[in-house]
């Protein structure tokens, strides 16, 4: 088996998948959806699908506990953003530090982008576990928020679903083609970490696309 970069956590979803049934289902799309720590549904669905197949799980129970998981693990991440906004303004270092503008522009993103912003985020490796918190912070109607996560994640539950159940016994075969695209996610976190640091430094300006910081008028010697 070729595993994904979250492989190591596949041992452990399927033996909890297979012991606990519905209920590990249930508790393992919430961590996913949470986002901590990061569980891959990329390898919780399938297997789950495989469960399927084989009789293990019912197919009903096994769409109805995946779903309310994920919504379960979003609104509580979504929690944690909006408990979280009183604490964010000033927070940071150098120019990294979030400001209330900040905050502002990101309440008028949700309250233009919102729904479109978390429904398609729902089906990105990766993101999909992290957009709640943003929304959280930005303040969005909870009714729109839990209406556009299940909207994005419904398809992708019943694909990764179907696709272990199709499989069967060869549902890890899956996990191979989100190989490159958890690669590419490595590949921008660190280069994402590298601009922040940079902008922390005052060596970049903070913005995009990335550009050298201007440098300070010169003070005048003193006598």
């Amino acid at each position: 088996m070729t595993f994904s970069l979250f492989g190591s956590f596949v041992t452990l979803i399927t033996t909890l998948l297979t012991v606990v049934g519905l209920p590990g289902l249930l508790a393992l799309m919430a961590v996913e959806s949470f986002g901590l720590p990061p569980i891959p549904s990329e390898v919780i669905l399938p297997f789950a699908g495989f469960l399927v197949a084989d009789g293990t799980l019912p197919l009903g129970g096994t769409i109805a506990f995946a779903v309310a998981g994920g919504l379960l693990g979003a609104f509580a991440a979504y929690a944690v953003g909006r408990w979280w906004r009183s604490r964010l303004a000033g927070l940071g270092v150098g120019q990294l530090r979030i400001e209330e503008r900040d905050l502002e522009r990101m309440d008028t993103w949700f309250a233009r982008r919102g729904e479109i912003t978390v429904a398609a985020a729902r089906v990105i490796p990766g993101v999909r576990s992290y957009i709640s918190y943003p929304a959280g912070t930005a303040k969005m109607s909870p009714v729109r928020f839990g209406l556009y996560t299940l909207v994005g994640s419904l398809p992708w539950t019943l694909a990764l679903l179907y696709a272990g159940i199709a499989l069967g016994s060869h549902w890890d075969v899956v996990t191979h083609y989100f190989f490159p695209i958890d690669v590419a996610i490595v590949v921008l976190v660190i280069l994402g970490a590298a601009y922040l640091a940079l902008v922390a430094n005052g060596t970049l300006e903070r913005g995009w696309p990335p550009r050298r910081k201007a440098p300070g008028p010169t003070q005048p010697a003193r006598p």
